[in-house]
């Protein structure tokens, strides 16, 4: 009914998001209409990629309260340059990509694609030229 699998609601429970209402005999989780509409809030938050924090952040404010307003306003405003340095390094990406694909068209004798993998994989680490992504942390 939330849209969100039974895994991730137990997840969410473990990170304090959300707690059922009860349980019967057979320890199935009781959910209320509030609870459902929690979980789809959460469901909303993380499809727009928020991590856990911000969608702890959200959960606590008040719709009413304009000191929360602002608080919404800030947490958004730092997804948003996450999401805008997230574009930045996929584009960089791409590019990468792109030149490595360029490479090779499957006429050669060898493949230039694996064989600029290889040579890159025997650099040592310190040196060696990381994807744009490989270097960002992680940010759900």
């Amino acid at each position: 009914m939330s849209g969100v699998t039974a895994a991730n609601i137990r997840y969410y429970e473990r990170e304090g998001l959300v707690q059922p209402s009860g349980r019967a005999e057979n320890d199935y989780r009781f959910y209320t209409d509030a609870d459902l509409h929690r979980l789809r809030f959460i469901r909303m938050c993380r499809a727009m990629d928020m991590s856990l924090a911000e969608v702890r952040t959200l959960l606590v404010l008040d719709l009413n309260n304009k000191a929360d307003c602002a608080a919404a306003n800030h947490t958004v405003n730092g997804h948003l340059q996450h999401v805008r340095e997230r574009l930045h390094e996929l584009q960089i990406l791409e590019q990468e990509l792109l030149a490595l694909r360029d490479r090779c068209d499957g006429s050669d004798a060898r493949c230039h694609i694996i064989e600029a993998l290889h040579a890159q994989a025997d650099e040592p680490l310190e040196e060696a030229r990381l994807p744009a992504t490989g270097a960002s942390k992680r940010h759900v």
